[in-house]
């Protein structure tokens, strides 16, 4: 029963309704795209140094992340700000990309050491970095100490 002096049809309880679910579903729509973008502005692929340079001229000025592994010899470091510059090989060291990053170095970073870089490909072909990473190895393995 209505409370006294107020008339409310079925009709205007089912308008309601209406309105509640139609602003419900908007509202989850608005949620789920920008759900979306985020995630599609964020999620960068994370190519080999292999599958970088068969890229070939496509990756140029887009934003990547490469992993490879610190040329031994290629380190150069300027003493005067914070510039980098290395090249990183492939698995089997036959193919190198040219690096330059600006920036702080990790502290794990070393000659030999797996990198990921996040940055893209200048067109004169180096890599400009805007973000580097080291990985650790998979396995821990201890020092051996000289104690016999």
């Amino acid at each position: 029963m209505d409370a006294p002096g107020v008339h409310t049809s079925d009709g205007e309880i089912l308008l309601k309704r209406k309105k509640f679910f139609i602003s419900g579903v908007v509202v989850l729509a608005a949620i789920a795209y920008l759900g979306y973008v985020g995630f599609s502005i964020s999620a960068v692929y994370y190519y080999t140094v292999s599958e970088f340079i068969e890229q070939g001229d496509s990756v140029i000025d887009q934003n990547v992340q490469v992993n490879g592994q610190v040329l031994t010899g290629s380190v150069e470091q300027e003493a005067v700000g914070r510039i980098l510059r290395f090249s990183i090989a492939s698995v089997d060291g036959e193919e190198t990309v040219p690096v330059v990053y600006e920036g702080v170095v990790p502290d794990a970073f070393t000659e030999g050491n797996d990198v990921v870089i996040e940055g893209y490909l200048d067109s004169a072909g180096i890599f400009q970095a805007h973000t580097l990473k080291t990985k650790c190895p998979s396995k821990y393995v201890p020092e051996e100490s000289d104690e016999s």
